[in-house]
């Protein structure tokens, strides 16, 4: 009888220890939400994500719409990132203003190997970018996020960093914080302004872009 309850002790501190084990696992390896897209004021689409972080690095998904400026849809985006968010796969599949598109890149040391696959016609290059630089693919706005993730609520001095607006150019740009404004940084990219509004945690909240009557919105 005492062997019976010792075992059955032994099983009951191995069942709670479990759980606790499972409830000790860090928070926020996954998070998602949704971003609300307006132009002119008014809704025009949105973008649902999902952040992931893994022992590899990060993955950022995307899917969503949007019917101004551009119209378009995202059936499937990826980006797979290092701990140094650093982009190292991409894949995006969807239409643009109607058409049809599938990209799939492979990223490493600032060398990119594209296949781009539209209305049925496929192409293939190779272009070298910095290797620090950041996807941005164009007109989709979730991907401002890495930025905020990388350099949180701020950043104490201006930034000179890249972005490649994949697949077409790399860009350079400058990074610094708003002086009138917590937690927002200033993006400036060419002639274009983009306000990345943020939490304390660096979670991206907002993507203003006044020149181009465009404000995206976290809704959740």
């Amino acid at each position: 009888m005492f062997r019976k309850l010792v075992l059955f002790t032994s099983i009951v501190c191995i069942f709670f220890a479990f759980c606790l084990l499972l409830y000790a696992q860090p928070e926020g390896s996954t998070e998602e939400g949704t971003y609300s897209i307006f132009f002119m004021d008014q809704k025009v689409g949105y973008e649902e994500y999902s952040w992931q972080a893994n022992e590899a690095g990060y993955i950022l998904s995307v899917k969503g719409r949007m019917s101004k400026p551009v119209r378009m849809e995202i059936k499937r985006l990826y980006i797979w990132m290092n701990k140094s968010f650093i982009a190292t796969r991409f894949e995006f599949k969807g239409s643009i203003s109607g058409v049809s598109q599938e990209i799939s890149s492979n990223l490493a040391g600032g060398r990119v190997e594209n296949v781009i696959r539209v209305a049925g016609q496929e192409q293939q290059n190779v272009v070298k970018i910095k290797r620090d630089a950041f996807l941005l693919p164009n007109p989709v706005f979730s991907p401002y996020m890495v930025i905020t993730k990388k350099f949180g609520c701020s950043v104490k001095a201006p930034l000179e960093l890249s972005a490649y607006v994949i697949p077409q150019m790399e860009s350079p740009f400058t990074l610094e914080q708003d002086e009138e404004t917590a937690c927002t940084l200033i993006m400036k990219l060419g002639p274009t302004q983009v306000e990345l509004v943020t939490d304390e945690t660096g979670i991206l909240k907002a993507v203003n872009i006044p020149s181009q009557n465009l404000r995206v919105t976290r809704d959740r």
